[in-house]
């Protein structure tokens, strides 16, 4: 089974993003990949986000928003998350500040893992309790232990 909390890393949670509005909000939570390894060309990654971003917005309501690229510059899935205390202007579907963004890259051949972790992490994520303890966590650890808590759940 998919897990989420199997790619948290807690250098790619950002527990304060101070950015107000959508752009802005993505390319801040991005710099935790401006180093990463798995990521060959970071401009190129920025690019083929807000291009999959100007097809129509990636706030999904419930004060989330999943931006995301498939592209050939990264050579394995990297998720990043970010948390926002007043909330952003992503023009989410149900017009309500974003709090929680996921950012997420995957290498455009693996489509299928792909449309797995991003089915889980939606599913998962239209839980209240889940994302009341994600706002909550206090540490990056915590956030990535609120993962492996509902994980377990779902597994028993």
């Amino acid at each position: 089974m998919v897990k989420i909390s199997d790619y948290l890393r807690e250098d790619y949670i950002k527990l304060s993003l101070e950015s107000k509005e959508k752009e802005a909000a993505i390319k801040e939570l991005a710099e935790v990949f401006r180093n990463d390894e798995h990521i060959k060309d970071f401009s190129k990654f920025m690019e083929d986000v807000f291009e999959r971003e100007a097809l129509g917005t990636t706030g999904i309501g419930l004060g989330l928003a999943l931006p995301h690229a498939r592209t050939d510059v990264v050579d394995t899935f990297v998720i990043a998350v970010g948390r926002s205390e007043e909330g952003i202007e992503f023009g989410a579907l149900d017009g309500e500040p974003v709090r929680l963004v996921f950012l997420m890259a995957t290498p455009k051949a693996e489509v299928q893992s792909y449309l797995k972790i991003l089915a889980h992490l939606t599913r998962i994520l239209k839980k209240e309790s889940l994302r009341a303890s994600l706002l909550e966590a206090k540490t990056p650890q915590e956030l990535i232990d609120c993962f492996k808590k509902e994980e377990s759940i779902e597994v028993a």
